[in-house]
């Protein structure tokens, strides 16, 4: 792990192997720290009050194109160009924001929402039914059995494809969240993302339904003053959906559920009545983030930090959001520890201000529901390794586990 010197940047792992370490190295680095993440310099921002003062800041955008000078050279051979270089809220300042948040908000309304609780209670239920089949004592990968495939479902229903069609591009979602690949290998996984999003387009252009694809390309093709999306902002727009809706729902998941079987005193709080499921979530996205660090945001203008450092005009700006939910500022001594029972668990695993993630809501419901469901149905689960040996992903950004072996029920002897 490299180390912190005012000369060099501190160089961010693009494995993912050892977080806790790098969060104490942007806790020490003050207001700012001076990151390389995958060869790109950044000052990284791991201060909660200061990330949230930057987040809503109007001298902070998220348009690289527009207020970062060496966009176009970066593209040209960076691995995470898909974060930067695609057109869809995620990447919209100001105006453009706007505008593309209120053509996608309703989609995401509190009935729209409340709606799907049924639907995902169903998706659950069905999924642990099989699950239950499976003999006593079994080891069973729940982030591929259960993490994985309830957030398919639910936006496959969404967007108005297929379940099949989902687990066939999984592999290819996978791979924007990969900070090991190389350039060319992260250019051929947008370039089949792409093609599926341009394919799932065709096909709901052709034969629209009651979905989300099928609205946001009636919006597309309905509003000629150019106050709808543009083609560029279609596929966009559907890409973050599906990335942002599917990667980071199973990751919350799965780190809920390891979470509590390491640590079995919290789940007893929940059984006892002393917390209750949605502290769980909350609790798990403050410790565990789905994403640890959020690339890019750009200063506009040179902007001035608490200790008396200066982001420059121009220069880069990394959201590190994990190293931010456990800043002993916010969360004291124990910001380090898991604790359902938490009177304060504030995080910004869902972003702030502006930016706020529109699937929030739904992210929520869904990890509910599966944690209410799961250790009411194996009330004996227990994790076949133990957590200090499972593995990470293989991302600086997405945070999760490569695999969650359990045992639903104990051996019968």
């Amino acid at each position: 792990m490299t180390s912190l010197s005012p000369q060099q940047p501190y160089v961010l792992d693009p494995t993912g192997a050892d977080r806790n370490t790098e969060h104490k190295a942007l806790h020490a680095g003050g207001s700012a720290t001076s990151v390389d993440i995958l060869g790109v310099t950044a000052k990284a921002i791991a201060d909660p009050a200061v990330l949230k003062r930057l987040l809503t800041s109007p001298d902070i955008s998220k348009d690289g194109r527009a207020h970062w000078p060496p966009f176009e050279e970066v593209i040209q051979r960076w691995p995470l160009k898909l974060w930067i270089d695609v057109d869809n809220m995620f990447t919209a300042y100001g105006g453009s924001h706007r505008r593309l948040r209120r053509l996608i908000a309703p989609a995401f309304s509190a009935r729209r929402i409340a709606a799907l609780g049924e639907v995902v209670e169903t998706i659950v239920s069905d999924i642990l039914d099989t699950l239950a089949t499976r003999p006593a004592g079994e080891i069973i990968d729940l982030r591929e059995q259960l993490a994985f495939p309830v957030p398919i479902a639910v936006i496959a229903g969404l967007l108005g494809f297929s379940p099949s069609q989902a687990r066939g591009f999984r592999v290819i979602v996978d791979g924007v969240f990969d900070t090991t690949l190389t350039v060319d290998e992260a250019n051929q996984n947008a370039s089949a993302l792409y093609e599926v999003m341009d394919e799932l387009i065709a096909s709901k252009r052709a034969h629209p339904g009651e979905d989300l694809t099928s609205l946001l390309i009636a919006v597309r093709d309905s509003e000629g003053d150019g106050s709808g999306l543009s083609e560029a902002e279609l596929r966009g727009t559907l890409m973050l959906m599906i990335s942002a809706g599917y990667e980071t729902t199973v990751n919350v998941i799965d780190q809920a559920i390891t979470l509590l079987l390491a640590h079995p005193e919290q789940l007893e709080h929940v059984r006892s009545g002393r917390a209750v499921w949605s502290d769980v979530v909350e609790e798990t996205l403050r410790l565990e983030p789905p994403a640890t660090h959020i690339p890019l945001r750009y200063a506009i203008n040179d902007v001035d930090l608490p200790d008396g450092t200066t982001i420059d005009k121009g220069e880069a700006v990394l959201a590190s959001v994990g190293a931010a939910n456990r800043h002993p500022s916010w969360h004291g001594e124990t910001a380090d520890a898991y604790d359902v029972t938490r009177v304060t668990q504030e995080h910004l695993a869902f972003g702030h201000g502006v930016h706020f993630c529109l699937g929030a809501p739904l992210a929520r419901m869904e990890v509910k529901t599966v944690l209410e469901q799961l250790f009411h149905r194996f009330p004996k689960i227990e994790l076949a390794v133990p957590a200090a040996e499972l593995t990470p992903i293989n991302s600086l950004i997405s945070n999760g586990h490569q695999q969650l072996p359990v045992r639903l029920r104990p051996a019968v002897h």
